[in-house]
């Protein structure tokens, strides 16, 4: 990173502390979907919000121009950082009120990153990377096309960690501009991001969209793969955001997760099966996505789903499924959560399935989700060990084994509660939000009948 960048900077705050940025590569061409993106959410943010950019090389983004007169018509203000005479003062959106332009120097080194930072009470968001230097590309050397220019950072939609992002922005534009600094500074302390953005569901769908789309005209494995693993991240961001915003159990989808991993284990499930799970639990409180509208058209619907492989259930339309779905990577994972609201009695939803007709992972996340969410509720009561937690949260699930509940799935729950109560460690499985494809192999959309006969041995 170099030294005085932006970038370095928010790396160097949180270096030492609990919760260390994990940083990925992004091409080029991942940055302008997922910009767009981000970008075009803001038309539907009602909150006016500020919106800090820096385009590098001012001359390659001047395209970008027209976009942003369109954003300022409901933004609060719109900072624009870039190199100087590259055609952007000329342009009539420098001319807007709400608008203004840094002419960064060209040894400055934010002159090498690309930002986009937006804050507003109901919509948090950025992307904040460095461009590779010509020797981080070694041996291979500068790419020959200019989509696949790589850059170091990451993207996020956490409120606090954008408002951190926004004050050191701010802080590096004082060098240039005091008094513009002083009054987006006032612009800043101004807002108060809500826990979790307003619209989180839309702007997770908006972002999905807009990947695949890019996808369309992406004829490189490597470039195709970035694009994927983003999609993949931006479920993950979400995911995280729900648990963080959740005071009472805010890690949540790691701890279904471990102990997912731990029951696929002791069920002697194969590697791509427990992966997919691992997948499913992360991803399984994405409750606000269940309210979402894809902006999909129906036609892009249809030919994401044709291109995927046929699954032996197909839910009824739960919206938030139906986003997952939309990754033919995910059409398993989103029948998993899905359908993790069946009973085994057959009274649950949606689907009224039963017993057996009820996916595994469906079954093993209903029971784990509602287990974790008991020992949490007792471990914050406080007036129990973890011995009695463990023993008195089991108890209630039995209660519901046969009505609820799998009762071969409660046999596997004892074995790991009696595991627990006799030291057993379960390492929490925390989402690598820098690199979705660590989730994904090959296996993650085989269907259900193979892991039913592994179960039923």
């Amino acid at each position: 990173m170099l030294e005085g960048s932006i970038l370095q900077k928010l790396e160097a705050n949180h270096r030492h502390s609990k919760r260390p940025i994990r940083f990925g590569v992004y091409f080029k061409n991942t940055l302008v979907s997922l910009c767009h993106a981000l970008e075009d959410h803001i038309l539907n943010d009602k909150s006016q919000p500020l919106v800090i950019t820096a385009f590098q090389q001012g001359k390659w983004y001047l395209q970008e121009a027209q976009r942003y007169a369109h954003i300022t018509k409901v933004a609060r203000h719109v900072v624009i950082m870039a190199s100087p005479d590259t055609g952007w003062a000329e342009h009539p959106t420098s001319q807007l009120p709400n608008v203004n332009l840094v002419a960064l120097n060209p040894q400055d080194p934010v002159s090498q990153e690309w930002h986009l930072i937006i804050l507003s009470p109901g919509y948090t968001a950025m992307v904040l990377c460095q461009e590779l230097s010509e020797s981080d590309y070694g041996a291979a050397g500068l790419p020959k096309h200019d989509l696949e220019r790589k850059f170091y950072g990451l993207w996020t939609f956490e409120p606090e960690l954008v408002k951190e992002t926004a004050f050191l922005a701010i802080s590096h534009i004082s060098s240039y501009s005091p008094e513009l600094a002083q009054r987006l500074l006032e612009y800043q302390n101004e807002i108060q991001p809500l826990a979790a953005p307003e619209d989180l569901a839309g702007v997770v769908s908006r972002v999905v969209d807009y990947l695949q789309t890019g996808q369309k005209n992406t004829t490189t494995q490597v470039l195709d793969r970035n694009l994927v693993s983003n999609e993949i991240q931006a479920f993950l961001r979400m995911a995280q955001i729900i648990d963080a915003a959740d005071i009472v159990n805010p890690m949540a989808s790691a701890e279904v997760a471990s102990l997912a991993e731990t029951i696929g284990q002791l069920l002697d499930l194969p590697a791509w099966q427990i992966k997919r799970l691992r997948l499913a639990a992360l991803l399984h409180r994405i409750d606000p996505l269940q309210r979402a509208e894809s902006v999909l058209t129906n036609t892009n619907l249809r030919r994401y789903q044709d291109d995927a492989p046929s699954t032996p259930l197909t839910c009824p339309l739960v919206a938030g499924a139906q986003v997952l779905r939309t990754m033919p990577r995910l059409r398993a994972v989103a029948q998993i959560i899905a359908h993790q609201t069946e009973w085994w009695d057959g009274t649950g939803e949606p689907a009224c399935l039963a017993g057996d007709e009820i996916p595994l992972e469906s079954r093993i996340l209903a029971l784990l989700a509602d287990f974790q969410s008991r020992v949490n509720q007792k471990k914050a009561a406080g007036n129990m060990n973890n011995q009695e937690i463990f023993t008195q949260a089991l108890q209630e699930c039995k209660q519901k084994q046969s009505t609820r509940f799998d009762p071969k799935l409660i046999e596997a729950l004892t074995l790991l509660v009696m595991g627990l109560q006799q030291g057993l460690e379960i390492s929490l499985l925390t989402p690598k939000t820098s690199a979705g494809m660590w989730l994904l192999d090959s296996r993650l959309e085989e269907n259900q009948t193979s892991q039913e006969m592994i179960y039923r041995q």
